[in-house]
């Protein structure tokens, strides 16, 4: 098998981390899975946030930078993400997004489905869709929604490209399929139909600008290490510049631009988030990888004092 089965994540830069941990795990009540650094660049956290157990699919992952200037949303780069919600949650949801002063638009239909726009502290780009096909997820004790509500996963990330053609032929030699089209968007599905891919051309927008309140990548899901290489070698044949291999503890990945200009990353589904912590304490303790384990001290002295419940108060 060398298609991808969806999305995997989707990465975004943020500022401060308290705000990020405040937003996304108390407000749209997702849980905090991991608390660790970007590999790349340890003086930083990387956080991921996901249903109860980080399934594939459930996950926003994030670099908090706190001095970093602000990006701008623009072509080549997906500008918008989507969460999933169930049908019936849409109220509920209005009444969490009011009482907790978050500023939105809608709701208005599209394809079926009533969607709530509203942005992050950092001015990312988000939607509710209340749709009847979202999937379940796994709970946790601490939930601070109620299950029955909780956001279900990535519903679409919607990319900007100055012209479809090559990005929406990329995504079908990935294994998706286009679904729809409506005005300047193609609607793409992978073959289980969650996880969407809207390429939308944009031709009159900015170029995008790296930086806080930016989606930095999406990742792709595939389920495991066979299925990667056989699709890396597939990408490669296309002419697609592909990075090697890399370990990132929870899943392993590789790396490309779309001809679009948005970065795609392919992980696998394994091993997981428990490979380090038991579900129960997911996300409740700062983990590194083997290679920075000798360097804890520095990296924590570094690091900027966050509180987050179920997770220690780091100093």
């Amino acid at each position: 098998m060398e298609n991808v089965t969806g999305i995997h994540h989707i990465t975004a830069m943020a500022g401060d981390p308290q705000k990020n941990l405040d937003f996304y795990a108390e407000v749209l009540g997702l849980r905090l899975v991991k608390l660790t650094v970007n590999f790349d660049d340890p003086g930083t956290y990387h956080f991921y946030y996901g249903d109860g157990l980080g399934r594939p699919g459930t996950i926003l992952t994030f670099f908090p930078w706190p001095q970093a200037a602000p990006g701008r949303a623009g072509v080549h780069q997906v500008g918008v993400v989507s969460l999933a919600i169930p049908q019936s949650s849409l109220g509920y949801w209005l009444h969490r997004l009011m009482e907790k002063g978050v500023a939105y638009s809608g709701p208005f239909e599209r394809e079926g489905a009533q969607v709530v726009a509203f942005k992050d502290p950092d001015g990312l780009q988000l939607e509710l869709v209340a749709t009847p096909h979202a999937p379940e997820a796994t709970a946790w004790e601490a939930m601070p929604v109620p299950a029955e509500h909780a956001v279900r996963g990535v519903y679409t990330a919607q990319m900007w490209v100055l012209r479809a053609g090559p990005s929406v032929r990329t995504l079908e030699a990935m294994g998706y399929r286009v679904k729809t089209q409506r005005e300047n968007v193609t609607v793409m599905v992978p073959e289980g139909g969650f996880g969407a891919v809207e390429v939308r051309e944009a031709g009159g927008f900015l170029a995008a600008r790296d930086g806080v309140g930016t989606v930095h990548h999406v990742a792709f899901r595939v389920p495991d290490d066979a299925a990667q290489i056989a699709l890396r070698e597939k990408l490669l044949g296309l002419g697609l510049r592909v990075t090697e291999v890399r370990e990132r503890q929870y899943f392993r990945s590789v790396y490309f631009r779309e001809p679009g200009g948005a970065l795609f990353e392919v992980a696998t589904d394994i091993p997981g988030f428990t490979a380090d912590e038991p579900f129960e304490a997911l996300g409740s303790s700062l983990k590194l990888p083997p290679w920075l384990e000798a360097s804890r001290a520095q990296i924590e002295l570094a690091l900027p004092k966050i509180a987050h419940p179920g997770a220690e108060v780091r100093a």
